[in-house]
């Protein structure tokens, strides 16, 4: 009885349609990264203050007027612009953003100790919404203005992504660790000034 239903074409295309489901579950969902991590420590950038002072005036000789002050070709420091620490959304997630301007006068999004789950298809976005603690904020961030800076390099870890230069940093006010594939984010944080 069991090999003549194992031959029946019914059975068989059931069979070879479960599987297919089943491999495109496991690629859709990939579950085992939930039990992976990935971990990242990249070089965060040097923040401080520097000041250009000016060379003294000096007096020219044979003459009673001082000739014109020059200031020192100092580039400015690196700055901290915004903080947040993120809240968890869909996945427990901690750890802090830091938007920076370099001395070069580039954007850089920092993120410091992230904690969160490896999941298919993470992004890392800057919005214009404001973060909402719990499941009312899950879904938020694409409702506004976005911009995608990368693909999440590692869901632990220190992490360092570069604005584009058309990206004015003053437009956003939030960072989602965003599940592109689920439209759901893993957890956010709210930038402050520094």
């Amino acid at each position: 009885m069991g090999k003549r239903m194992f031959r029946s074409p019914v059975v068989r295309a059931g069979l070879a349609g479960a599987v297919v489901v089943a491999m495109l579950a496991l690629y859709w969902f990939q579950p085992w990264k939930l039990f992976t991590d990935t971990y990242v420590d990249e070089a965060i950038p040097r923040v401080g203050t520097t000041s250009a002072a000016p060379i003294p005036a000096s007096t020219t000789p044979g003459s009673a007027t001082p000739a014109p002050a020059t200031s020192a070709a100092t580039p400015a420091a690196n700055e901290i612009l915004t903080t947040g620490e993120f809240v968890t959304h869909e996945h427990r997630t901690t750890g802090s953003a830091e938007i920076h301007r370099l001395a070069d006068g580039r954007h850089q999004l920092v993120i410091r100790d992230l904690d969160t789950s490896n999941g298919p298809d993470l992004r890392v976005w800057l919005t214009d919404q404001p973060v909402i603690r719990g499941t009312a904020g899950w879904r938020v961030f694409d409702d506004g203005e976005w911009v995608e800076l990368a693909k999440l390099k590692g869901n632990k870890g220190n992490q360092v992504y570069e604005l584009p230069a058309s990206v004015d940093p003053g437009d956003f006010r939030s960072v989602s660790i965003w599940c592109k594939r689920f439209a759901v984010s893993f957890g956010a944080a709210d930038l402050t000034s520094a």
